[in-house]
């Protein structure tokens, strides 16, 4: 029995082979008349879809990212800038209901200053993690080409640890767009 850690991390650049892969197959199988190449090229499409899904998900659960790649602290700028926002609007809310103008335009400016420090945490976030990813990816290229195990294995620690911020990035962007 294998355990989470001999699990295989859910890929996009795998995915993407993976689909090409299936999508070739089930196209052969189709021009064949191959029932049995068509179905399994079309299993092999379904669960690429399925990985390139997971490979992209990501959450924020309090001052953290998470994703399938792991767990990663998030920029403090995040928390505090949220923080700072619903503060704020609870202030302009309570100046609105009270009739008291100044503590309404003094909860508008928090609420404004809470989402610029927010898009700073984002925008450092996104920035490691992206150079994480990278550096990480490129790193373990030059380990496994050296027979360096431990220090393809820190590589892959890195690249994974940008991934997750990366995707609690985006996952903050989405949630906010459908707003």
């Amino acid at each position: 029995m294998s355990s989470d850690k001999d699990a295989p991390k859910a890929s996009t650049l795998q995915s993407y082979v993976d689909q090409a892969t299936g999508a070739v197959q089930s196209a052969i199988g189709s021009l064949t008349g191959n029932t049995a190449d068509q179905a399994s090229g079309d299993n092999k499409k379904a669960k690429a879809d399925l990985e390139h899904d997971v490979s992209h998900a990501g959450a924020n659960i309090g001052p953290v990212s998470v994703s399938a790649s792991g767990v990663a602290a998030n920029d403090p700028n995040r928390q505090q800038g949220s923080w700072n926002q619903t503060v704020g609007s609870g202030k302009e809310m309570l100046g609105n209901l009270v009739g008291a103008d100044g503590l309404k335009q003094e909860g508008i400016q928090q609420n404004r200053e809470g989402k610029a420090q927010e898009a700073q945490g984002q925008l450092s976030d996104l920035g490691s993690g992206v150079a994480d990813r990278a550096k990480g990816a490129l790193g373990g290229a030059v380990a496994g080409l050296t027979g360096d195990s431990v220090e393809q294995q820190r590589r892959q620690a890195q690249h994974d640890q940008g991934k997750t911020l990366q995707r609690g990035v985006e996952s903050e962007i989405d949630k906010q767009a459908s707003k």
